[in-house]
């Protein structure tokens, strides 16, 4: 009797599985093999990940920046535009698009529309490391 018990119970489990699997759907948004200017990139060892978000109003920047590990971006709202200043080319990514931005390369996120732009980022940075961004010190004014 108990066996034939855990076999329906089993059988019930397994008929229900296909019904619940259909409430769950993943769908690939991204695979990315270089940064957005053509760069290979590798995590590094035994990283430590770094989750964050952003909200950019319109008309918002960040400071001059780089990043020297890996640096994901998806953009959920608004479009962003990433400017490289070492050449001044900008790309820009709109709502529901993903990037690796650049590594090592002077560059800086903006707004430039009128809806807020929402990001969700992942940094892998070596253990200890806090923050994956260098400020490049700007003269007083030059924004």
């Amino acid at each position: 009797m108990i066996f034939r018990t855990a076999f329906a119970l089993a059988a019930a489990v397994l008929a229900a599985a296909p019904a619940a699997a259909a409430d769950y759907v993943t769908t690939p948004i991204a695979r990315e093999e270089t940064t957005i200017i053509g760069q290979k990139f590798t995590p590094p060892a035994n990283p430590v990940v770094i989750a964050s978000s952003s909200v950019f109003a319109p008309g918002a920047r960040t400071p001059v920046h780089k990043h020297l590990y890996p640096h994901y971006v998806f953009v959920a709202e608004g479009t962003l535009t990433i400017t490289n200043v070492e050449t001044g080319r900008s790309y820009d990514v709109p709502a529901g698009h993903f990037l690796v931005e650049m590594l090592n390369t002077w560059h800086y996120g903006h707004n430039d529309g009128t809806v807020p732009v929402k990001t969700y980022v992942v940094d892998q940075v070596p253990p200890g490391v806090k923050e994956n961004r260098i400020l490049r010190e700007e003269p007083q004014g030059s924004r």
